[in-house]
């Protein structure tokens, strides 16, 4: 995937609107932080929530050459996906699952009865 693309699918999802954290390209859905990306890092990562650390331990241990954590973000269930390798099936999932819990329940009704 490029940028742009991981860009559009954020954009894709409603009620989600672009901003600035930490200095880098963030998302917040109906004003609720959603993710945040790394473009400037030298392999481009976003942000992924998941349900767990179990489950970003998983995916490190299964594809290094995709997922990674930092140190800081260690303590976190999340994990930092490279853009240029992230499965974009996988993504979108991860991405709506992410929604699903910080977006408004009006607009997750709305998103499923469309």
């Amino acid at each position: 995937m490029t940028h742009d693309e991981v860009r559009a699918l954020l954009l894709s999802f409603p009620g989600v609107e672009e901003g600035v954290s930490y200095g880098q390209p963030s998302y917040k859905a109906a004003g609720k932080f959603f993710t945040w990306m790394w473009p400037k890092a030298p392999d481009g990562c976003i942000v992924v929530h998941l349900d767990n650390r179990d489950e970003r331990d998983l995916l490190v241990e299964m594809d290094p050459a995709t997922f990674h954590v930092t140190e800081h973000h260690r303590d976190h269930p999340i994990v930092l996906a490279r853009i240029a390798s992230v499965d974009r099936t996988w993504l979108r999932a991860a991405l709506e699952r992410r929604w699903r819990r910080v977006a408004p329940r009006r607009m997750v009704k709305a998103f499923d009865a469309a």
